[in-house]
């Protein structure tokens, strides 16, 4: 959130920030009444992922998602 990798614009303003954090909680929420969690972490995903794996101990599958950026 702090630019784009072209021409120093903003990622994202206030108004979408708090709406993409508060979509993430809610998002949280639905998964524990479920029974389940979301867990989000900020770094490198090759670290992230092998602490996380460690963390848990019996992980079986890994899911990921990688954003897309648009080439100009």
């Amino acid at each position: 959130y702090l630019g784009t990798h072209c021409y120093g614009l903003p990622k994202t303003g206030p108004h979408r920030l708090r709406f993409l954090l508060e979509s993430v909680k809610d998002l949280r929420e639905t998964l524990k009444r479920k029974g389940s969690t979301l867990v989000v972490r900020k770094g490198k995903p090759e670290d992230v992922i092998c602490d996380l794996i460690t963390q848990l101990g019996s992980v079986t599958a890994v899911v990921f998602h990688e954003e897309v950026r648009e080439i100009l």
